[in-house]
């Protein structure tokens, strides 16, 4: 099966994550901490920076509303992909039984036959690009969306935990070298964007 990748197992997770280097600026001295993410005692060296790291690869898997997403998409990729491949199993169909006359065909009639399975067959592909990119548009708007929800989270978030800096890990975008667990604010948001995002996930 000639499959044309839309790229969805990491869409979702580009939605979340690509170039999402977020840097908030705040005051770090007498602000509430999550105990969890207590950045000053192991991060803070003096200049008042402090940070924290959100895990992609949890949010993707654990977030309600992308999870659904993903499998909508996916969905809809299934479902061009067999209407393809039903459409060549038709065409085949059509050529076998046309063989089956044999010599009683005419060049003429040959000749006319296969213009016009050229001419479905361009229809089928034309077909199939046509929903692959309506799929890809509908991918990116998503794609979009997500992102808007989670830096307007994200915003919310750190007006009262004041991270200078919140960074992204995850497959394919790791450039972490070294990450102490208790710098993680993935539980955090795992737990607001599904707040955030339930109204919005309803069927």
């Amino acid at each position: 099966m000639n499959k044309t990748p839309l790229y969805l197992n990491i869409l979702l997770t580009i939605a979340v994550g690509v170039l999402f280097y977020l840097h908030f600026s705040g005051k770090s001295n007498g602000n509430k901490k999550n105990e969890s993410v207590s950045v000053s005692d192991k991060k803070n060296t003096g200049s008042g920076i402090s940070i924290a790291y959100l895990d992609l690869d949890s949010l993707n898997e654990n977030v309600s509303y992308i999870k659904n997403k993903r499998k909508e998409l996916e969905s809809e990729q299934l479902a061009i992909e067999t209407e393809w491949e039903n459409g060549y199993r038709n065409l085949e169909n059509q050529k076998n039984n046309f063989l089956k006359r044999g010599n009683a065909i005419t060049q003429e009639e040959a000749q006319k036959f296969q213009a016009s399975l050229i001419s479905q067959q361009q229809q089928v592909d034309g077909k199939k690009q046509s929903q692959l990119q309506k799929l890809n548009e509908k991918s990116v708007s998503l794609m979009d969306n997500i992102q808007k929800e989670l830096k307007g989270y994200l915003n919310e978030y750190n007006k009262e935990m004041k991270y200078t800096y919140i960074l992204t890990t995850g497959s394919g975008l790791d450039y972490i070298i070294h990450k102490d667990s208790s710098l993680s604010i993935t539980e955090d948001v795992i737990k607001g964007m599904n707040e955030k995002m339930k109204e919005t996930d309803k069927p």
